[in-house]
């Protein structure tokens, strides 16, 4: 690490149906965090689009190569001086499927990585919300962890943060940070964004950015916002509110190092065989 403390920020939108405008305001919030001091700034999950019909998200998609994204957001990073983490756009790699796709961007503009979200999203909400990710999206098969100035990074997405044992290999494998951008539903996320992020830190004894989407989206759909930073202690550093805007704070990483001492679990994890069936009770 080159600096035990740093300013590190969190990026809330409410992205709409079109990528340009949506790019825009990613700028105009990554040019307000960078001025107040931000050297990392994460941006939410679907930051360059939310469009809820899949022909037309098809039809607004872009391939890697050809996605204004990119060079948008590398040529920002490095006019600014800062790290980027892009929580996440579609990127079109079938012709009928794309990736949920986060980006990695350093201080000079250069895309350091990629991570496609592993786990979808497929559910019938009690509110009658339907979401199935499966239908448009093909899920990543590979964990990332990538090098910052500050330590290692894991990258996640979203719905990851429902699986522990994803942040587990990931702690294990050297990560002192970890993003979890996110376009979290409002019913899901009053009950269960708070405990699970802080949850994530506290097992991992990281840090975790989670940037959030916010408001309602074309179609209709809600986010929650509160997009969060969490130390590894599980306090919670920043939150953001409901609306879009920035949120940050001055990360010491000597802290990472403080909660693994205090909590050793990473060193106490051991190997057992999966759980079996009590067939009859011993003796009878």
């Amino acid at each position: 690490m080159d600096d035990a403390a740093v300013k590190f920020a969190c990026v809330q939108m409410s992205a709409g149906p079109e990528v340009g405008p949506n790019l825009d305001a990613a700028a105009v919030l990554i040019r307000e965090a960078a001025a107040a001091g931000a050297k990392f700034i994460f941006t939410p999950e679907n930051t360059s689009i939310i469009e809820p019909n899949r022909e037309l998200a098809l039809a607004k998609s872009f391939t890697q190569d050809e996605h204004p994204g990119l060079p948008h957001f590398s040529k920002l990073a490095k006019e600014l001086g800062v790290w980027l983490l892009i929580g996440s756009m579609p990127i079109r790699v079938e012709p009928e499927r794309l990736a949920n796709r986060s980006f990695l961007i350093d201080d000079r503009g250069r895309i350091i990585t990629h991570y496609d979200k592993i786990h979808l999203f497929d559910v019938d909400l009690p509110n009658g919300e339907v979401y199935r990710e499966s239908e448009r999206i093909r899920p990543g098969s590979q964990a990332v962890l990538a090098p910052t100035p500050w330590g290692a990074l894991g990258m996640t997405v979203c719905y990851d943060l429902r699986f522990p044992q994803l942040y587990r290999d990931l702690a294990h494998a050297g990560a002192s940070i970890i993003s979890i951008p996110a376009a979290f539903t409002v019913p899901t996320g009053e009950a269960h964004w708070h405990v699970l992020l802080r949850a994530r830190a506290i097992e991992t004894g990281a840090f975790v950015f989670a940037p959030a989407q916010c408001g309602t989206h074309a179609g209709g759909r809600r986010t929650y916002g509160h997009s969060l930073i969490v130390a590894p202690w599980g306090e919670i550093l920043a939150e953001a509110g409901e609306t879009p805007g920035t949120v940050a704070t001055v990360v010491d990483f000597s802290q990472v190092t403080t909660a693994r001492g205090m909590i050793p679990s990473l060193r106490h994890d051991r190997d057992y065989a999966r759980p079996q069936p009590v067939l009859r009770v011993a003796g009878e």
